[in-house]
């Protein structure tokens, strides 16, 4: 098999099982944590790094939640668990800056909580598998965009950047923001790393003291999420309240 077919087939086989890799980062962050020695940080040093890994998982949410609320049904933006789902190319807005917005976030998102385990090392390996993961993902979606749209994807990604956004380049979106749609889809994203800041907080107060505190500020921020999720899925499945004409 040439390289070329091995590099999408692998991408198109990680892309359908992309929902495992948080499961993976859960059960590493147990060692880390465990082995990490967080003493030698003062106290006000923890909480800004703490507020700086806060910070990149908000972000990282945002730019999932701009992406998937000015995504139309049927575009790139929007790709399936079976496989690439492209019904035309999604070139404005945040697409204009930057080809795959949504692993961008990913990446803010997780790359925040893996930070909140104090361990700088654990960040350096987990950015670097990270773009190993994605990069066959991207390259397996790119294959089949430019099969798809052929020289209009072409010249599309020849003046938009793959990862890091050239933001000089933005134009406005032809489709207008919907918090309808970011409701819809993203409450279990947003769960999701919610869980990881708090198992984190959790796993650290455990093998520090031997004990959890079941009364801190991230269970009750858990609780809270965890409420705005079942409500929100609740909405989804047994309504229309969220539901919208032309949008995924």
């Amino acid at each position: 098999m040439a390289l070329l077919h091995s590099f999408e087939k692998s991408g198109n086989w990680l892309f359908r099982h992309r929902g495992e890799l948080p499961v993976v980062l859960f059960i590493l962050a147990i060692p880390v944590v465990y082995l990490t020695e967080i003493d030698w940080l003062k106290p006000e040093y923890r909480i800004v790094i703490a507020s700086i890994a806060i910070a990149l998982s908000i972000a990282g949410f945002v730019v999932r939640a701009i992406s998937i609320g000015t995504t139309p049904k049927g575009t790139s933006g929007r790709n399936t668990k079976s496989g690439q789902v492209a019904e035309s190319l999604n070139t404005s807005g945040i697409y204009s800056v930057v080809r795959h917005p949504l692993y961008v976030g990913n990446y803010l998102m997780w790359i925040g909580i893996v930070l909140f385990t104090f361990n700088f090392s654990f960040v350096i390996i987990v950015s670097l598998a990270f773009w190993l993961y994605y990069e066959r993902i991207m390259f397996a979606e790119e294959r089949f965009l430019e099969r798809k749209f052929g020289q209009v994807y072409l010249d599309w990604s020849l003046k938009t950047p793959a990862f890091l956004p050239r933001l000089g380049s933005y134009c406005t979106s032809q489709v207008p923001f919907s918090i309808k749609s970011v409701l819809r889809r993203e409450y279990s994203g947003m769960m999701a790393t919610v869980f990881g800041f708090v198992f984190i907080d959790l796993l650290r107060q455990w093998f520090v003291s031997g004990s959890m505190n079941w009364q801190s500020a991230s269970v009750y921020v858990f609780v809270a999420a965890l409420v705005i999720t079942f409500v929100l899925r609740s909405l989804k499945h047994y309504t229309r309240v969220l539901s919208e004409k032309d949008r995924s």
